[in-house]
């Protein structure tokens, strides 16, 4: 394989800490390590837990965002989601949210009340991508896409398949819109088979090992709860699934422009915090139980 990419670290997962009281996560970015993945800011990886069974469904209450797009993935459990612009749904294994907060919203998470009475196990990834500053205050709005209505490139030799969330694989495109180039995949590979990837150079990628064991361009191994991160060098890249495994894959055009973040707020310069905050403080995020 010529103008391969090449591996710039494989990551454990930092320590856990709590989100609210339902999502226990470990921060890959940009806290638990300082990497080069813009216009994807922050990754929370909540690795398989078990929750026990509770009446009260565990979650995070109602709060603000401005400036960017959050994008829950479930692989284990169900989540459910209520913002101000009036957007509801509930996520089950294999689906996903794409909320685009851009001018503001309010919204909250929590774990679905039929798997919070019941218990079990419990699996997700948030992601935070940044938006250009011409579209930081865009009208809000929201993706939900279920699990069957990703479009799928079906690997040969029953190798598995890759679900497109965004951007284009082998000429199958991507269920959710973007503001900028993004791919955005889940590679669930069966044991034995290979998949290829190519992105520019210049975009920032990282793999996420949601499950299993895979070889890296026929030499590095990354297992379950590992992080993959690519040297901007090379743009071709081959996995090997040593075990079934599944791998989100995140690649992206970096946004260059100077990022100003304070707490669930992610603008440009500080002036515009200042100017979310007071805004929120003003009731003109919505209103939301």
């Amino acid at each position: 394989m010529k103008n391969v990419r090449q591996v710039s670290a494989i990551l454990n997962p930092p320590a856990p800490h709590m989100v609210g009281d339902g999502f226990r996560v470990h921060n890959f970015f940009p806290s638990g390590y300082k990497l080069n993945m813009s216009p994807f800011y922050m990754l929370d990886y909540n690795a398989k837990i078990e929750f026990s069974a509770r009446n009260e469904p565990r979650g995070v209450g109602v709060h603000p965002h401005r400036g960017f797009e959050t994008v829950t993935i479930a692989y284990h459990g169900a989540v459910a989601h209520h913002d101000s612009a009036g957007n509801s749904g509930i996520i089950y294994p294999g689906d996903l949210q794409w909320m685009t907060a851009a001018s503001g919203i309010l919204h909250k998470e929590y774990h679905e009340k039929k798997f919070s009475k019941e218990g079990g196990l419990f699996q997700m990834v948030q992601l935070w991508v940044n938006l250009p500053a011409k579209d930081k205050m865009s009208k809000p709005k929201y993706q939900g896409v279920a699990q069957g209505d990703i479009q799928k490139f079906v690997l040969p030799e029953n190798g598995g398949a890759v679900e497109v969330i965004a951007g284009n694989y082998h000429s199958t495109k991507g269920s959710v819109s973007t503001f900028t180039p993004i791919e955005m995949y889940n590679a669930r590979l069966n044991k034995g088979s290979k998949a290829d990837f190519n992105f520019p150079a210049n975009f920032n990628t990282g793999f996420v090992i949601i499950e299993g064991n895979v070889k890296i361009n026929g030499a590095e191994t990354a297992k379950t709860d590992q992080f993959i991160h690519f040297k901007n060098e090379g743009e071709n890249i081959e996995l090997e699934a040593l075990e079934n495994s599944v791998i989100l894959i995140l690649s992206g055009e970096p946004i260059d422009e100077p990022i100003t973040a304070y707490g669930p707020f992610l603008m440009n310069k500080p002036e515009e915090i200042q100017q979310a905050l007071a805004d929120y403080n003003e009731g003109k995020f919505g209103y939301l139980e």
